[in-house]
């Protein structure tokens, strides 16, 4: 189905069609057909699918169709500033011709200019709970004016243990029945169901089945691993496929900084990205790397949770993820807008319990490579733990020394 076939109000299709966006995905498809309706929906979505645009759309074309009638605002509820931000950048494309203000609530930085935003009035706003309920707790958000309310990435919401906040922020809103929801969650799972249930008005549930969810242009690859060879392996595949840029995912935080040294002490540009950074930090990484200043990020998932890169061309899978739908919501970083990306995951003695899982969740087996000696690379960032012994006590995973990786075959 295109976006000529919706009908949407001339600014809104438009902006639309400027913004290159042509065929609807699965999840658009889907969410349009129900909430350009006026009616509520729960979403199983994974980013990457094209869920901002549909709920972005969903309220332009309510607002611009209510026109001068219109007395309500729209409130977007998400887990990161990082996610705020992006939301309000396609906000801000999606808008150039309706009109409408926009801007962004979080917290790790002053009220001043966000109780400035409010004073003037915005029609969709865009936060983080905390900072949410702050300034409603200081009247200056007015929960009572919300018509249109979007909770977005609703299990990682749960995750980071915002559910009584986001309860709170539900009970100051106007009831359900005169406001317009819409949930969106990786899957939906209990606690979503229940959310739903309690504070969505007769709710439509949108659910893609795993298949769905896994994007058919990634290629993947699966590689049997000792944990201690895992940097050799990676310098290798660097080398061997070239990447223009890649996103490396670690489970630990201290584990992301290790391998991003260890990847600047090999020569390639790199930074890492972990919940433990102050926020500033962190969002000057991410504008960093998606502004292409370095190719390699190392990041844990709850630090990278709503990135949107364009044009990344590997996701790698240091650690095998604990959880299998971050399994998809990892390589869901790649292959987007129909390109092509490739996906490489390690599997070694410490996470390769989950594999089973992951496998049955996407529903298919992963191509599983056997490396070759000449797979590995020297990691040339062991000279420098040589020479500085407390950076080998403060690491967790030891790397092979110049070469061993390589000639032992260990990694097979």
């Amino acid at each position: 189905m295109n976006f000529s076939e919706l009908d949407l109000h001339p600014l809104l299709a438009r902006a639309v069609a400027e913004r290159g966006y042509t065929t609807l995905t699965p999840v658009q498809e889907q969410t349009l057909a129900v909430t350009l309706r006026g009616r509520d929906a729960a979403v199983q979505s994974q980013t990457g699918t094209g869920k901002t645009a549909a709920f972005l759309i969903t309220i332009l074309e309510k607002f611009l169709r209510e026109g001068a009638r219109r007395r309500t605002t729209s409130l977007i509820i998400v887990p990161t500033r990082e996610l705020a931000a992006q939301i309000e950048g396609e906000a801000l494309l999606l808008n150039r011709y309706a009109g409408f203000t926009v801007g962004c609530l979080f917290g790790g930085v002053g009220y001043a200019g966000q109780e400035s935003l409010l004073k003037k009035g915005l029609d969709i706003a865009v936060g983080t709970p905390g900072r949410l309920l702050d300034l409603a707790d200081k009247g200056r958000l007015k929960l009572k004016d919300v018509g249109v309310l979007v909770i977005d990435e609703a299990d990682r919401l749960f995750d980071m243990g915002f559910l009584p906040d986001i309860k709170r922020l539900l009970h100051k809103m106007p009831p359900r029945s005169v406001r317009q929801s819409m949930l969106f969650s990786a899957t939906l799972n209990r606690i979503s169901r229940d959310l739903a249930y309690e504070h969505l008005e007769r709710p439509i549930y949108i659910e893609l089945t795993p298949e769905q969810m896994t994007v058919d242009t990634v290629t993947q690859r699966l590689y049997r691993v000792k944990s201690h060879v895992k940097t050799n392996l990676l310098l290798g595949i660097l080398k061997r496929e070239k990447p223009r840029n890649a996103l490396i995912f670690t489970n630990q935080r201290h584990n992301a900084e290790r391998v991003a040294m260890r990847l600047e002490r090999n020569g390639y540009r790199c930074r890492h990205l972990s919940g433990d950074l102050p926020q500033h930090q962190r969002q000057k990484v991410m504008d960093d790397f998606m502004a292409g200043k370095f190719p390699f990020l190392v990041a844990t998932d709850v630090a990278a949770r709503g990135l949107h890169i364009e044009g990344l061309e590997m996701v790698v899978n240091y650690d095998l993820p604990q959880d299998h739908e971050n399994y998809v919501h990892r390589i869901g970083r790649t292959a987007r807008a129909g390109a092509c990306g490739q996906a490489v995951s390690f599997i070694c003695e410490k996470f390769g319990r989950h594999l089973e899982a992951i496998e049955s969740f996407i529903g298919q087996k992963i191509e599983l490579v056997t490396p070759r000696m000449e797979d590995y690379e020297t990691d040339r960032s062991v000279e420098f733990e040589e020479r500085r012994p407390g950076l080998r006590e403060r690491g967790r995973e030891r790397s092979a020394g110049p070469g061993r990786g390589r000639a032992s075959g260990r990694g097979r």
